[in-house]
């Protein structure tokens, strides 16, 4: 992660006048909190852990990744169950202990547990939900036949296939998720004005390739609030849900079937521990 992102590091030394350092967190939540916290000046951070952190701190988002064409600024989910599977349908995983990742995760626990309760299905009382940790080592367990069924970044799931770490024919994709807004960059509550407006123009009037080949991305564009309210809604319905008498009716009452020097950090989706 250092070595990918050391082209940010590098552009924004040069538009800032200021040294740069990145650093690699151990988890989504350690990475919010210390942004928080002031520990950190900018964060790259996943829509669940934006919302949750911004709960208890002024943190500004202010730009995000776009990959251009129908995708443009996000990204999907997936649920996967191995190759030989019966299993057609996610209202068919009933029952079924399912594979998930880190509790923060936003593709790989919030949105599958989103997917799942729109097919009628409820967290802890329609199945059972199996925290692993990591995207990778969900699709692992699934293809190893050792889970039923799994939910996980669907970038990640096509970059381990193409890696070759992930074989094909051990695992199909049983679902999609809608687009997911993409990770956003964060200021810290109480960065000086003028840095921020800095490091804003710094990251949308980029174009290096050697900087948006790590984010697969065309461009960074301007990002507020409002953009991670999709997520927020399904958060909202999830939890809602499980006050439900039966934990099928989501929220709304729908029956669903620096000092002188600038510190970033990104917290990735590769894996459970690295962050830059």
């Amino acid at each position: 992660m250092e070595r990918l992102n050391d082209p940010l590091r590098a552009r924004l030394e040069r538009c800032l006048g200021l040294p740069v350092k990145l650093v690699v967190g151990s988890t989504y939540v350690a990475t919010g909190e210390a942004l928080r916290r002031g520990q950190l000046d900018l964060a790259y951070l996943g829509p669940v852990t934006y919302i949750l952190q911004s709960r208890h701190a002024g943190l500004e988002p202010f730009a995000r990744p776009t990959h251009g064409g129908s995708r443009g600024p996000t990204f999907q989910a997936a649920i996967i169950v191995p190759a030989d599977s019966a299993v057609e349908s996610l209202g068919q995983l009933r029952g079924a202990e399912i594979a998930m990742g880190d509790l923060a995760f936003t593709s790989g626990a919030w949105v599958p547990r989103h997917m799942l309760l729109t097919a009628g299905l409820s967290a802890d009382r329609d199945y059972v939900w199996r925290t692993l940790g990591a995207h990778d080592q969900v699709a692992a367990a699934v293809a190893a036949g050792r889970s039923p069924a799994g939910g996980l970044s669907l970038p990640i799931l096509r970059r381990l296939l193409a890696e070759g770490q992930l074989n094909h024919q051990a695992v199909r994709i049983l679902a999609e998720s809608p687009p997911i807004p993409e990770y956003v960059w964060t200021f810290r509550e109480g960065l000086p004005a003028e840095l921020r407006e800095a490091v804003r123009r710094a990251f949308i009037e980029l174009h290096e390739p050697a900087v948006l080949d790590a984010y697969a991305a065309e461009a960074f564009i301007p990002t507020v609030d409002a953009d991670v309210d999709r997520v927020r809604h399904w958060m909202e319905e999830i939890l809602g849900a499980r006050l439900q008498p039966g934990g099928l009716v989501a929220a709304g009452g729908r029956t669903v079937p620096a000092a002188r020097r600038l510190t970033l950090s990104r917290r990735t989706r590769e894996m459970p521990g690295r962050r830059l």
